[in-house]
């Protein structure tokens, strides 16, 4: 064996190799994982940080569904709070006829009396706005709207507001004069206060084209206002007192409303028709405005003072329906008038 000096080299003055030293671990951040680790601790931040603001977000929209809900939920489970006061707006437009359905959404007397009657008895309804449009209809059509009207006053002792849009004339007038005041434009076409009853003759025309009609009756005045003959002077007469006392209804419904004497009405009953300013000098209307200026009415005399809530009639369901049902409706108005020849008394002004 070879020998070793004391300085550690062999005889052949060889260094001896040296024992192999264990790797150092790299710095944290310098190994190829390290890059890996640092990114999925900034997800991982920024993961948290979505956390907070979803919940944020969430809580925040929580509470201002609450508070909108609040007073429903307390006057529901509690009874603590009452809902918020309203004035009600119904609108009237179109000829007013009883309507030719018992559906929710029809817009006939029958509806129309129904929805005054409901608004009426809601309690926080303070006042109502009748938003009439129209130029009338037949006799029982507008009666049955003049008395519920009357009757929701004499329960409720509510005011009632009517605001006269671009023509509320005859029927129109008429339903108006139950409220307690009329708002009106300077040149709403209104009045007409009167009674029509028209029948068309069309015997002429028949004979041309060879036809002639026969009726068998019970009675004499059976087929009054027939279209297919000369009315008799007995008939036109009898008419004519049928006409004279649903004229004296009208001339009696207008007295009370407007706080004047029948002799007053009389001389403004001709069926001429006025402008808004006419008919304010007349006694007829109240004050000029629009629908703001009657709700704002309404507010005042409800004890709401002026621009207070609006709740509207109907829903969006039922208004749907009503668009739907006059949209898709196979005959138009004019046709539907020129099928139905049946004569009516009506409280209308038909010059539109």
């Amino acid at each position: 064996m070879e020998e070793q000096n004391n300085s550690g080299a062999d005889t052949n003055g060889r260094q001896p190799q040296q024992a192999a030293q264990p790797a150092q671990p790299a710095p944290a951040g310098k190994t190829a994982g390290g890059g890996t680790a640092l990114w999925l601790k900034i997800i991982a931040v920024l993961y948290g940080l979505s956390l907070i603001a979803a919940f944020a977000v969430v809580n925040r929209a929580d509470t201002a569904r609450k508070a909108r809900s609040k007073d429903m939920d307390l006057s529901k489970l509690t009874g603590l709070q009452k809902k918020k006061d309203a004035v009600a707006v119904i609108p009237i437009y179109g000829v007013i006829t009883q309507g030719s359905s018992a559906r929710s959404w029809d817009r006939g007397s029958q509806q129309t009396a129904k929805r005054i009657r409901t608004m009426a008895a809601r309690k926080e309804v303070k006042a109502i706005v009748l938003d009439i449009n129209s130029p009338g209809g037949s006799v029982g059509a507008v009666q049955e709207i003049y008395s519920a009207v009357l009757k929701a006053k004499a329960e409720t002792k509510k005011p009632f507001i009517a605001r006269f849009g671009e023509v509320s004339a005859s029927g129109g007038y008429y339903v108006g004069a139950a409220c307690d005041q009329i708002v009106s434009h300077p040149g709403t076409i209104t009045g007409s206060i009167g009674v029509i009853f028209s029948v068309s003759n069309i015997e002429g025309l028949m004979k041309k084209v060879g036809l002639r009609n026969e009726a068998i009756k019970s009675g004499k005045f059976k087929d009054i206002g027939s279209m297919t003959r000369e009315m008799s002077p007995e008939e036109r007469r009898l008419l004519q007192g049928m006409i004279d006392d649903s004229y004296e209804q009208f001339v009696a419904a207008v007295a009370q409303g407007r706080k004047m004497t029948v002799e007053q009405v009389k001389p403004l009953a001709d069926g001429r028709i006025y402008t808004g300013r006419q008919a304010k000098e007349a006694g007829l209307v109240d004050k000029f405005g629009d629908l703001q200026d009657a709700v704002d009415a309404a507010g005042v005399a409800g004890g709401l003072g002026k621009n207070p809530r609006v709740l509207s009639d109907g829903d969006p369901f039922e208004n749907l329906m009503s668009l739907l049902d006059s949209k898709l409706s196979l005959r138009s108005s004019a046709v539907e008038q020129a099928l139905d020849a049946t004569p009516r008394v009506e409280y209308r002004w038909s010059g539109r």
